[in-house]
């Protein structure tokens, strides 16, 4: 079963990898996003409930302002989610130079670290959950990072799991709704922090018996083994892999029609138009960071203020935005059914014949631009919803809020694992996280004019609406790229000027 008994043996450790990898996606990359349920357990234990006063309200009746417990509890999503895409960069480089293993035992010691300290923080020592949580968020990514490359086993559904993983990691923010629902059982935050922190026993079980030393690569070689198992394990370094390989192999798809030299990829391996550099100064590059943080910056301002504007349309009613929360989380739970959605849409030409001249790359470029629009058009639906100041509708918001960013987070993975040479994936994944993470820092001064407008958020919710049509540049220009390739194509005279062209995306 462990990679002894031939193909049949690999089969299975394929399977098995790829399933044990969605449940630690699922069960523990992505907590820190269940946030608003955590709030309520934090509450109830007395977290930084020294902040709150003695107050008169308007009828003159003595009650209890705790508003500056609430900013100080909206202040560690967006410090949370900013570590976790910041570092992403330096994370992106430590894994595609030491390998899996060594990323894999990172993200082990910083998400123990983190649910450790939760579990032995109190009331006394609130300010403890800042590194805490951004701990653990820091590790779950890296586990996300490392599981994306199981992709690379499966050819003809690479990108469909790419982008289910990143539905599980979306997904896993269910878990802080179950330590809520845990506790209002009679089990406490450290019980349940305690556990988490044991279940990093499996994760190293995994990485040494389901994960590889250095990287899967793709497509992958006829006698790829990963794992400590009886047979001698292979390791690869995905460099030196695509170098042997040459730059007229093709991609694993087994077509009889050589494509042209306008290919990308193919034309720039092993050059200088192949560098990091010239990857990250493309156009491709440009448009899809910016894709990706405006419409990352509207999910966070989304969840930061989720709380407040709930407390604000039901009247500060807790029983009614406890069910709301409940709500919003069950649906987050539905980010990995959402997910494969993309990756079908993206995959689906995969087992389809190349037409003559196609490089498998262009056909993946051309598949991914359906994907970019809608996760576009997406975005633009749940922010209208979410600008509207209607209870009842925030249930349509959410259902679009986890649809969208189920397609966001999987079609980015997607997009960079199509659109750039494999050895550059951590670090162009890393830096366009990290970037993306300076981008999200302007939720503090979005929060700064919501409070300025007196806690209602209706003006920057219009803000954020308009700002996300700038997502809707990036498939256009992928589109128009996809066309000019084809016209190019259709006039043999012009494969020079085709290839200048191509080049010149880098």
């Amino acid at each position: 079963m462990m990679g002894c008994k031939g193909s049949s043996g690999t089969g299975v450790r394929y399977k098995l990898t790829l399933a044990t990898g969605l449940l630690e996606c699922l069960c523990f990359a992505g907590v820190v996003f269940g946030w608003a349920s955590l709030v309520f357990v934090l509450k109830t234990d007395g977290y930084f409930s020294d902040l709150c006063i003695n107050a008169t309200d308007a009828s003159g009746e003595l009650g209890t302002d705790c508003s500056l417990q609430d900013e100080n509890f909206s202040l560690f999503f967006p410090v949370a989610s900013f570590m976790n895409n910041f570092l992403t960069l330096p994370n992106g480089f430590f894994y595609d130079h030491f390998g899996t293993m060594a990323t894999r035992f990172l993200a082990i010691f910083l998400y123990t670290t983190g649910t450790l300290i939760v579990a032995l923080s109190n009331k006394a020592l609130s300010i403890l959950l800042f590194p805490a949580l951004s701990i653990v968020a820091v590790g779950g990514i890296l586990f996300l990072m490392t599981n994306m490359q199981v992709g690379n086993l499966f050819g003809y559904h690479r990108s469909t799991i790419i982008t289910v993983y990143n539905g599980a990691f979306d997904s896993s923010s269910v878990i802080f709704l179950i330590i809520k629902v845990l506790y209002e059982r009679g089990v406490s935050l450290r019980s349940s922090f305690l556990f988490l922190s044991a279940c990093n026993l499996i994760h190293l079980l995994r990485t040494l018996f389901l994960m590889p030393k250095s990287h899967i690569p793709y497509p992958i070689p006829d006698d790829y083994k990963y794992g400590m198992s009886c047979a001698k394990s292979h390791s690869y370094n995905v460099e030196q892999y695509e170098a042997e390989r040459g730059p007229s192999s093709d991609r694993g798809r087994g077509v009889a029609d050589e494509p042209l030299e306008t290919d990308t990829l193919q034309l720039t391996d092993n050059s200088e138009q192949d560098s990091f550099r010239s990857c990250v100064l493309s156009w491709f590059f440009l448009w899809h960071l910016i894709w990706l943080s405006v419409m990352q910056l509207r999910h966070y301002f989304f969840i930061g203020t989720l709380n407040p504007m709930l407390n604000r349309l039901a009247n500060q009613d807790p029983d009614i935005v406890s069910d709301y929360t409940n709500a919003f989380a069950f649906t987050q739970f539905c980010g990995v059914l959402c997910a494969p959605w993309n990756g079908l849409l993206m995959d689906r030409h995969k087992r389809k014949p190349l037409d003559p001249g196609v490089s498998e790359q262009e056909a993946d470029l051309r598949s991914s631009v359906l994907s970019l629009l809608l996760t576009s058009l997406q975005c633009l639906l749940f922010s209208i919803c979410a600008s509207i100041p209607f209870l009842p509708l925030q249930y349509v918001t959410f259902i679009l809020q986890v649809l969208n960013r189920s397609f966001l987070y999987g079609g980015n993975a997607a997009f960079i694992s199509i659109a750039f040479p494999a050895r550059h994936f951590g670090k162009l994944y890393g830096l366009a996280m990290s970037l993306s993470a300076v981008v999200s820092l302007l939720q503090y001064p979005c929060f700064a004019l919501n409070k300025v407008l007196g806690g209602d958020p209706f003006c920057v919710n219009i803000i954020l609406t308009v700002l996300t049509l700038l997502a809707f540049i990036h498939p256009v220009y992928v589109f128009l790229h996809c066309r000019e390739l084809a016209k190019q194509r259709e006039n043999p005279q012009s494969i020079l000027e085709a290839s200048i062209q191509e080049t010149s995306m880098y």
